[in-house]
């Protein structure tokens, strides 16, 4: 009897570190993906819509997971530094300019996360590491 009280709690601890761990986690998402979207709406909504759909034929929509998995090491000098030129996403043919936003590095992972999580129900963070990760590799 002795060992099995042991063990269920050492399980216990266990589950519980790991829970704790866990909710965490959930709680930076969160965090992120709540100051994101106050930025998305002042800086990206008005060309991307309010559910990132894109604007007819000329903003594209944020809602390609393809296209945002594919070019991942790339969003944050997007955004940071615009883009003009040809760009194709979820399978229509975009040729207009995006401005440079000047935003900071953590509005940056802060508004890539909401896009993510909140735009397209995923569950991954895109940390303010990553952003400046990918910032030194602007061309």
């Amino acid at each position: 009897m002795r060992i099995f009280l042991t063990t269920v709690g050492t399980i216990g601890v266990i589950l519980s570190i790991l829970i704790g761990c866990q909710h965490e986690v959930d709680i930076k998402t969160a965090q992120y993906a709540v100051n994101g979207q106050k930025v998305y709406r002042t800086h990206c909504q008005n060309c991307h819509g309010d559910k990132g759909e894109g604007l007819g034929n000329l903003y594209p929509p944020l809602t390609d997971t393809t296209f945002l998995q594919k070019n991942s090491d790339q969003l944050a000098c997007i955004i940071k530094y615009g883009i003009s030129g040809d760009l194709e996403v979820a399978g229509k043919k975009f040729n207009n300019s995006m401005p440079a936003s000047n935003l900071s590095s953590i509005d940056i992972a802060y508004v890539l996360t909401y896009i993510n999580t909140k735009i397209n129900k995923g569950k991954q963070i895109y940390s303010l590491e990553k952003v400046e990760k990918n910032l030194k590799k602007c061309n």
